[in-house]
């Protein structure tokens, strides 16, 4: 049997996701440390019938993927170089991060969701840079006393881009992913995408606040006043580019130091013993309820994008899976993707067991 002729289920259930409209296009990739098995590109960048067809060169705005592939790496490569420790204090580090009921907030708690913030708040309607942000979130009550349950936060990682650029003596995470980007050869992987990525890149929402439909610019309201760089979103790439960081990640994971120390990468990757919590640093780690379906390995990590983008990694099985859709094009209603991600890691591992 062929490696296509293998994969022919995740391919219908891709082909019928995007004729029943749960997003006009998709891209995946799947492969492990040494090589690609199979890649595919699904449907049309929009429901325009003169819309381009999508193919594997299809730019997306990565959404909270941004989150593990951009600040999550840099800080762990923080860690690495000694900058910043994960049991650092943030009212250490942020002077406005001040008050009892948070002064033992620390690195490790804003990348497990466990720091007492809530998930998002509207600050673009009245904010603009870091200055704002980090005031406002630094001063917001808290929603829960830290380390007592998991609550996914956009905040925690607007803050933690703000403590990588400080860490690297002002370099911006966009400067920090940059060199990053060179070094380990990802390709189209980058925040504020050219001018010249826009023709291939599939649009998001027509945005009402915005007042256009958004493509090559960031979705997330709050990236958005955040100049297009932030801790929790602003990453725009193709899933060849997404498959690059994958490999990269078991690699290191296998003992090669080309993200990070092998160790601190383990130790990244180990669940959060907050009760209830899926996490680990940056990363969500497998349940039977988790969007890469129920026969990923109890090792697995991944993360999605509120987009419709997702990456899921099997280290047990040498396996990753990069999924790329538009679902909040043409509106962020549509959440058909919730059904699909299962179903296609679910074909995915099954083809393979084949």
């Amino acid at each position: 049997m062929s490696t296509d002729s293998c994969f022919l289920p995740v391919e219908k259930l891709l082909t019928d996701a995007v004729t029943h409209k749960a997003f006009p296009c998709a891209t995946i990739e799947l492969g492990g440390r040494a090589s690609i098995y199979w890649q595919h590109a699904f449907g049309t960048l929009s429901y325009n019938e003169k819309s381009t067809p999508a193919t594997l060169d299809t730019v997306f705005d990565l959404a909270s993927l941004t989150k593990v592939i951009s600040t999550t790496t840099l800080i762990m490569r923080l860690v690495d170089k000694g900058k910043i420790r994960l049991n650092d204090l943030i009212c250490h580090l942020l002077d406005e991060w001040q008050g009892q009921d948070r002064i033992v907030v620390t690195v490790t708690d804003l990348l497990e969701h466990t720091s007492g913030l809530t998930s998002h708040l509207p600050f673009y309607k009245d904010h603009q840079g870091r200055y704002e942000f980090q005031r406002s979130i630094s001063t917001l009550p808290l929603e829960y006393m830290p380390r007592h349950r998991s609550l996914y936060s956009d905040l925690g990682f607007i803050l933690l881009a703000f403590l990588a650029t400080d860490a690297a003596e002002g370099v911006s995470v966009n400067e920090q992913f940059e060199q990053l980007r060179r070094q380990l050869e990802f390709g189209d992987l980058r925040y504020l995408p050219p001018t010249t990525w826009r023709s291939r890149t599939a649009p998001t929402e027509i945005d009402t606040w915005r007042g256009r439909l958004l493509r090559s610019e960031v979705h997330d309201e709050n990236g958005w006043a955040l100049g297009g760089v932030a801790g929790h979103t602003g990453l725009f790439g193709t899933a060849p580019s997404v498959g690059r960081f994958a490999r990269a990640i078991l690699q290191t994971l296998n003992g090669d130091s080309k993200l990070a120390n092998p160790s601190t990468l383990a130790r990244f990757l180990r669940r959060s013993t907050v009760p209830g919590s899926s996490r680990a640093l940056g990363w969500d780690t497998m349940l039977v309820t988790s969007s890469c379906g129920r026969r990923f390995s109890p090792a697995s990590i991944g993360h999605t994008g509120f987009t419709g983008t997702s990456l899921w990694i099997d280290p047990k099985r040498d396996l990753y899976v990069v999924l790329l859709t538009n679902r909040v094009h043409p509106a962020r209603s549509n959440e058909a993707i919730l059904r699909i991600r299962p179903l296609v890691h679910d074909a995915v591992v099954e083809a393979l067991d084949r």
